[in-house]
């Protein structure tokens, strides 16, 4: 754990969590009469918390056995929200239902790129498109009808990329093709090649999308630049963390801000911690509940995870958006009822103003709680500094530069061991039997 997080982990000491022996005692369970029907949502992180690379990490099966009944349909609504971006959703979903041994369906599996689908401004534009796995099928099923990748890039102009001297062309290479002007760039997750990477986004991004023509650092801002994953690190099956696509970004924006003396912008940031993402798993989790003929509203959200920079901040802010979004309404009743108009329809929400979110209907969380496992990024283990003056919010930050740093997004209202801890924790603070289910 970052030196920048012991605080904020010391205040969370002191509440009376009990590390990772069992819950925080903050929250106690429901006395009400048990419930059969959900008015919840789980939202599982991947790495780290089911698996650590390809290794299924033990506790995931058992946890999700409680979740199934013996027909295999779930008992409560589930997404799985990755950061991951390299596959489509239906091939992560058949990976999950080898891993998990109960039936996944596409419709569960959020991947960072998935809010894509809202950003219809971009779909008949040419992107660029950066990342691993099968960019092109992933564009196109996003919506995507004119998507580039590097490698496209590079053989189309072979002279931009000379950093390794084995791929320079050996011969003058013949007239470039002429490709369409690049309207948007698209990073979908960490590449292969950094080097090639960096040198063709930067061209692009210094070129107004004509990466043929010479640079020009003064046009600014730059083309639109969108984001998926900010991962700075993963847990895979090495003893220690792994760059992750974060790693990448940093490196994008230094040399772009080395160059031209000004930040890179970006036109949107998803994948945890962003809110779209959890407003878009919000909007999964109620499509499952619509489906399935729940009746109850979903009126709070778990989101499991193993890392306090992504799963545990991007939990907490939703919350934070969530409680705000309902002390406005509460506010604007009051107004309505002292003006006499109460139970009249409001023309527009103050957050349908963003295209993105004018795509997805009204929200029905009260909450989103965050509950972090130690089995991945999280280690409960290492020691607190001698010299609490050391601690100071400035000295070690993971996540990423468009997102401040506060100590209260990074505390989980929940720590357990694992993800079936966190599943039978979740079941007795909400007080829900799944007995009279297992035979429906």
């Amino acid at each position: 754990m970052s030196r920048a997080l012991w605080p904020a982990f010391r205040r969370l000491c002191g509440r009376g969590a009990r590390g990772c022996g069992g819950a925080s005692s903050d929250q106690q369970p429901s006395r009400a009469a048990p419930s059969a029907e959900p008015s919840f949502g789980l939202l599982f992180d991947i790495d780290g918390v089911l698996v650590r690379g390809k290794t299924p990490i033990p506790a995931a099966r058992k946890a999700f056995q409680k979740l199934v009944n013996p027909q295999g349909h779930f008992l409560v609504p589930v997404i799985f929200v990755t950061n991951a971006g390299n596959c489509l959703r239906q091939s992560k979903a058949d990976q999950l239902s080898q891993i998990l041994g109960v039936p996944i369906s596409q419709d569960q599996v959020m991947m960072s790129h998935s809010p894509l689908r809202m950003f219809r401004r971009y779909h008949d534009k040419c992107v660029l498109v950066t990342g691993q796995g099968p960019l092109l099928d992933i564009a196109k099923y996003l919506g995507f009808s004119h998507p580039v990748t590097i490698d496209t890039l590079r053989e189309s102009y072979p002279m931009l990329d000379m950093v390794d001297h084995n791929r320079r062309p050996k011969m003058p290479p013949p007239s470039a093709v002429d490709l369409p002007k690049i309207d948007a760039v698209i990073l979908f997750g960490e590449p292969i090649r950094w080097e090639t990477n960096l040198q063709l986004i930067i061209d692009v991004l210094l070129t107004s999308g004509c990466p043929g023509d010479p640079h020009q650092p003064f046009s600014y801002p730059h083309i639109p630049l969108l984001a998926c994953n900010m991962d700075l690190m993963w847990m895979a099956e090495a003893q220690s963390p792994r760059f992750g696509h974060g790693t990448f970004m940093v490196c994008l924006e230094n040399i772009y801000k080395k160059i031209t003396g000004k930040d890179l912008k970006y036109e949107a940031l998803m994948g945890k911690p962003s809110e779209v993402t959890y407003h878009y798993a919000e909007y999964l989790v109620r499509a499952q509940a619509v489906e399935r003929q729940w009746k109850n509203p979903i009126q709070t959200l778990y989101a499991i995870g193993d890392n306090l920079m992504t799963d545990i901040y991007g939990a907490n802010l939703y919350n934070r958006y969530l409680e705000e979004k309902n002390s406005r309404k509460g506010s604007q009743a009051r107004i309505q009822a002292a003006a006499g108009t109460l139970g009249s329809t409001v023309s527009q929400d103050v957050e349908s103003s963003n295209t993105w979110e004018s795509d997805l209907s009204s929200s029905t969380a009260t909450s989103c709680r965050s509950v972090l496992v130690c089995t991945g990024i999280y280690n409960p283990h290492t020691e607190v500094p001698s010299d609490t003056r050391e601690c100071i919010t400035e000295t070690v930050f993971h996540g990423h530069r468009d997102f401040r740093f506060d100590p209260g997004l990074v505390e989980p209202d929940h720590i357990v061991q694992d993800v079936d801890a966190a599943v039978e924790l979740i079941f007795q603070l909400e007080n829900f039997t799944h007995k009279d289910n297992r035979t429906s």
